[in-house]
C-alpha cells in the first residue's frame, strides 16, 4: 500500500450552498477542511444532513443546477479543481477520482448490460480500443467476484450486493487514484456488507488507492478507515485518525455519537442519546450549530461559532504554505484554552 507524506487531495475551507424558491440559502457545507493521503481511508460520519455527500459532489463539481461552491479550493495533486473549467474538470472524472454512489438499487442503468456500463468511462477517456476495453471489463467484473460471463445481463438480473460490487468496477475502470464511497453498504444485509467492505480494502491494498467514505456507521469507520470527519450542520466538528477521535473525543458531538453506540466490553453502561434535532440549513443558529443540542455547552457557544483547532499536533507546513492535517482537531469552545487555531 502506498503511502506519502504529502496528501493527494486537500479541501480547504470548503463552503457550498443551495438556493431555495423562497427564503435565504441553505448553507450546506461551511469552512469544511480535511487531506486524503494515498492508500488510506477517510471516514466521514455524522447524522443525515450534515453535509457528507454534499462534500463529495462539491469535490468532484457534481452539484444539482441549485447548489454552487461559494467559498475554498480542492487541491488535487496540487492543482485546485474549482479554477478548471468544466471541459479540464472532465478529465479528472473518473480517471483521476471515482465515486461510488449511494443505492446501487438505483445508480445503474436498468436499460443497459453490466458491462456496457462499466466500458462506457473507458472508452469516453479514449484509454483503450474496443478490444481492449472489452479485456478490461472482463478483469473488473472478475475483480469485484463476479463472473465476467455474467457482464451482458441487465441489473435487474443481478442481486444487491452484485449491483454495488458492479458501482465499484464501474468506478475503478479508469483506474482512479481517488474513489469516493458514498455509503457503499447501504440497503445491503450484514454478510454482504462485510463483504463489500472486504472488497473494498483489498482492492485499496492491490492499487493503493486513497479512498473517501461516507457513512452512518462508526462500526464500519473504526473497522476500514484510517482518519475520521466528524461533521455536524455542513461544518467540521472534529477530525484526528480514528485511534484520537475514538479513544479521545474532544466535541461533545462526537462524545454523544461513541455513547450512543453499543459497546461489547461495556455492557453494563447505558447507551446515551442526542435530543433534538440538526438545525435547518436555511436557519442556522448564530453561535455553535451543535449547541441547542449540546449537554456541555456554556454562555459562549450560543454566541459566537467556534473555529477548527489544533489539540496536539499543529499543521504542518508545505512548501507553498498551506497547512495540511495531521494532527487531532475539533471545533468547541471548551478546547480552545491554550490551543492553535487552524
Amino acid at each position: 500500500m502506498t503511502r506519502d507524506d504529502t496528501p493527494l487531495l486537500s479541501v480547504r475551507h470548503l463552503s457550498t450552498e443551495f438556493l431555495g424558491l423562497d427564503g435565504p440559502a441553505a448553507r450546506a457545507l461551511e469552512d469544511v477542511s480535511f487531506d486524503v493521503f494515498a492508500g488510506r481511508t477517510v471516514g466521514l460520519v455524522g447524522e443525515s444532513g450534515c453535509g457528507k455527500t454534499t462534500a463529495l459532489l462539491s469535490i468532484l463539481r457534481l452539484l444539482p443546477a441549485s447548489g454552487r461552491i461559494t467559498a475554498g479550493r480542492v487541491l488535487f495533486d496540487g492543482t485546485d479543481l474549482l479554477s478548471l473549467s468544466e471541459r479540464e474538470m472532465r478529465r479528472y472524472r473518473w480517471k483521476e477520482m471515482a465515486i461510488v454512489f449511494q443505492g446501487a438499487m438505483n445508480a445503474l442503468n436498468p436499460v443497459m448490460r453490466v458491462d456496457e456500463q462499466i466500458r462506457e468511462g473507458i472508452l469516453l477517456h479514449r484509454l483503450l480500443d474496443v478490444e481492449a476495453a472489452n479485456r478490461r471489463v472482463d478483469e473488473l467484473l472478475e475483480l469485484v467476484g463476479i463472473p465476467s460471463a455474467r457482464g451482458n445481463q441487465y441489473p435487474h438480473q443481478f442481486s444487491g450486493g452484485m449491483r454495488q460490487r458492479a458501482m465499484i468496477a464501474m468506478a475503478l475502470a479508469c483506474r482512479p487514484r481517488v474513489l469516493f464511497a458514498d455509503e457503499p453498504t447501504t440497503a445491503l444485509d450484514v454478510m454482504i456488507q462485510a463483504q463489500v467492505l472486504e472488497l473494498l480494502k483489498s482492492i485499496q491494498t492491490e492499487l493503493g488507492l486513497a479512498i473517501v467514505m461516507v457513512t452512518h456507521d462508526l462500526g464500519v469507520v473504526a473497522e476500514v478507515c484510517d482518519s475520521v470527519v466528524v461533521m455536524y450542520g455542513g461544518k467540521v466538528a472534529e477530525s484526528g485518525t480514528c485511534d484520537q477521535v475514538y479513544n479521545d473525543p474532544q466535541h461533545p458531538y462526537t462524545q454523544r455519537l461513541l455513547q450512543s453506540f453499543p459497546d461489547l466490553q461495556r455492557r453494563s453502561q447505558d447507551l446515551a442519546s442526542i435530543p433534538g434535532t440538526p438545525p435547518r440549513l436555511s436557519e442556522l443558529p448564530p453561535g455553535c450549530r451543535f449547541e441547542p443540542r449540546c449537554h456541555a455547552r456554556i454562555p459562549l457557544c450560543r454566541q459566537v461559532g467556534p473555529p477548527l483547532v489544533a489539540l496536539h499536533t499543529p499543521a504542518v507546513a508545505r512548501p507553498d504554505e498551506t497547512p495540511y492535517l495531521t494532527g487531532h482537531y475539533a471545533a468547541c469552545h471548551l478546547r480552545l484554552g491554550e490551543e492553535v487555531r487552524l
